[in-house]
């Protein structure tokens, strides 16, 4: 996965900001404790039976720490799709003044 297309954590913000797809990866109790407001869920034990939720266009893929997300890109680009991971994922998003809000909109 070394030469897999990837996003800094600041770059991936003012993406999102601009209108860039952002999908989240975590599962739901992740996802609920605080995602980016924007973001599309779809868990990563669920994405092989939804990849007809996956959007066309470019997205960027985030996880908790980028791990996730890096085997949900190199999977999707397999699969024809233009997916580029976040590095550091929602802890980096986070750290870095990210946009966060909880299941019940905290």
């Amino acid at each position: 996965m070394d030469d897999l297309p990837e996003i800094d954590v600041d770059a991936a913000i003012a993406a999102v900001e601009k209108g860039a797809v952002l999908v989240d990866v975590r599962e739901q109790h992740e996802w609920d404790s605080g995602h980016a407001p924007s973001a599309i869920l779809l868990p990563l034990s669920e994405i092989g039976n939804r990849l007809d939720d996956v959007p066309e266009g470019e997205i960027l893929v985030i996880c908790h720490s980028g791990m996730r997300s890096a085997r949900v890109t190199a999977a999707l680009l397999e699969l024809g799709h233009e997916a580029v991971n976040v590095a550091g994922g929602m802890v980096a998003w986070q750290a870095a003044g990210g946009p966060v809000v909880t299941a019940d909109a905290r």
